[in-house]
Order: structure tokens, then C-alpha cells, then sequence
């Protein structure tokens, strides 16, 4: 009945597999893709919410502005708010990749032919991921700290 095509070759696994199918075991295998997109969609959603409210925010703010001056002060705020929001999306975004990662690993862990053997490279893998973390928080806790340093630099006088 079946020759040696790529196709029927397919067709032959899929026909010998169909009675192997069990619908609960495929929920629950993709039960765990499913929770991350679903955490990855509230994330970003929290996200837009806040960046939207915080752009509405500024508007409100830059219409009540009376001279250019309170315009720039709105606008300060506003870029110094933006860049917060940033680092602590970044953040946010980070620490689900990281604990996504490390289930991932756990899950390797738990599915491999020997565990044991296994639980070392997982532990490396985990605190590397940690590690890079760590090192993200602290590069966005300095920058945030340099530029709130940094003191505006005065008007330069033009040359003709």
C-alpha cells in the first residue's frame, strides 16, 4: 500500500500512530507553552497599559503648561519617567525569561534518561541565567543612577 515517498512515508507514521493518540497527554504536554505565552500576553498588556497612561499623563500635563519652561519641565518628568518605566519593563521582562528558563531546564531535568547525571549542567545553566540577571538589574541601577548625575549642561554661547 505505502511506497518509499517522503509522503506516504508520513502518512504511513501518522495512520500506524493514530491509535496511540491521546488527547489529555497532548493538553497536558502543551499546558506549559500555553502558560507562558499567556504570561508573556499579561506582561505585555501591563506594559502598554502603564506606558499608555503614563503618555495621557503627559499630555494632560503639557496642556496646562503656561510657558516654555513648564513645557520643559513636563518634558523632563515625562523623559525621566520614560526612562524608569523602561529599566523596570526590561526588568519585569528579564525575570520571566529567567523563571521561564529555569523550568525549562527543570523540565529537562525531570524528563532526562538519567537525572542525576544531568542535575549538574542544570545548576550551571540556572545561575548562569540568574547570573545574567543580576548583571542586567545592576547595569540598569547604574545608568539610572549616572544620568540622575548628570546636571544639565549650560547654554553655549554662539559664534559668528
Amino acid at each position: 500500500m505505502f511506497k518509499n515517498t517522503p509522503f506516504e512515508a508520513i502518512a504511513k507514521t501518522m495512520s500506524e500512530s493514530t491509535p496511540k493518540f491521546n488527547p489529555a497527554a497532548m493538553q497536558d504536554a502543551i499546558k506549559p507553552a500555553q502558560d507562558s505565552l499567556k504570561a508573556w500576553a499579561d506582561l505585555a498588556q501591563n506594559q502598554a497599559k502603564e506606558a499608555q497612561a503614563a503618555l495621557l499623563d503627559t499630555v494632560e500635563s503639557i496642556k496646562g503648561a503656561k510657558d516654555p519652561q513648564a513645557a520643559f519641565e513636563v518634558f523632563k518628568a515625562s523623559a525621566e519617567a520614560g526612562m524608569a518605566m523602561f529599566a523596570r519593563n526590561l526588568k519585569e521582562a528579564t525575570s520571566l525569561s529567567v523563571g521561564q528558563f529555569h523550568e525549562a531546564v527543570d523540565a529537562i531535568e525531570k524528563s532526562h534518561p538519567a537525572p542525576e547525571a544531568f542535575a549538574a549542567v542544570a545548576k550551571n545553566l540556572k545561575a548562569a541565567a540568574s547570573t545574567a540577571e543580576n548583571t542586567l538589574d545592576s547595569a540598569l541601577e547604574k545608568g539610572a543612577s549616572l544620568a540622575a548625575s548628570v546636571a544639565p549642561a549650560g547654554k553655549a554661547k554662539k559664534t559668528r
